[in-house]
């Protein structure tokens, strides 16, 4: 299986791609980014490409894939409805319509968020976003198309969140997430189990298209 992937440096991406260099299931990983990482590894290449609103220059690199793994995001604190929507929506669509009319048909996986809003009609702005970028996404001719919805992601294997005030309270809480985990395990999954569910959907399919926390931890 061929994988590109989006948003390999934040915390999420960082497990994805942790979780695709380890799994047999997955013979190479495009990572598209902006700027060059450095990581390095045999399956691995990166794409720079700077910008992130318009990937028609590199179609042609960004096709020929089994799965797209969509785990770039960014917090609504402090934005406004307008910026939030072009860094969520408008930035996703970009890309995945471009993916969507590569050949053969990809996979595509979102992480969105729990509490997410399919009906785009509530009071909460990011997850009316975050619905309208899921609907329209499904709406797209990829091959089967998966929205991850977690809540509480425990990062692992020294993996740290680019935000923070997150990585803050992930170092602060480290301790106690392992037995919250266990006394809440429909609320809390780990950066390890999300990306071996994306993996496991890719390659097998499933029947929900939403997925929250409890269906990711299941896979």
């Amino acid at each position: 299986m061929k994988v590109i992937l989006f948003g390999a440096s934040g915390m999420v991406g960082q497990g994805v791609l942790r979780e695709c260099l380890l799994d047999p299931q997955v013979e190479s990983v495009l990572s598209v980014v902006r700027k060059p990482t450095g990581a390095q590894h045999a399956k691995l290449r990166e794409l720079v490409h700077d910008n992130f609103y318009d990937f028609r220059p590199v179609a042609d690199q960004i096709t020929g894939y089994d799965a797209c793994f969509f785990c770039l995001g960014v917090s609504s604190a402090g934005m406004s409805e307008q910026a939030y929507h072009r860094v969520t929506y408008e930035l996703t669509m970009a890309a995945a319509t471009v993916l969507a009319g590569g050949s053969p048909p990809l996979t595509f996986i979102y992480v969105s968020g729990t509490g997410t809003d399919s009906s785009e009609k509530g009071r909460s702005m990011w997850a009316r976003v975050k619905g309208k970028t899921e609907n329209a996404l499904l709406r797209l001719p990829f091959k089967a198309a998966y929205m991850f919805r977690p809540g509480a992601i425990q990062p692992l294997h020294g993996i740290r969140s680019k935000t923070k005030l997150y990585d803050a309270i992930y170092r602060i809480t480290a301790p106690m997430l392992p037995l919250l985990k266990k006394l809440m395990p429909n609320s809390i999954t780990t950066t390890e189990q999300v990306g071996k569910a994306m993996i496991v959907l890719a390659a097998r399919g499933g029947s929900k298209t939403v997925l929250e926390t409890p269906d990711i931890n299941a896979l």
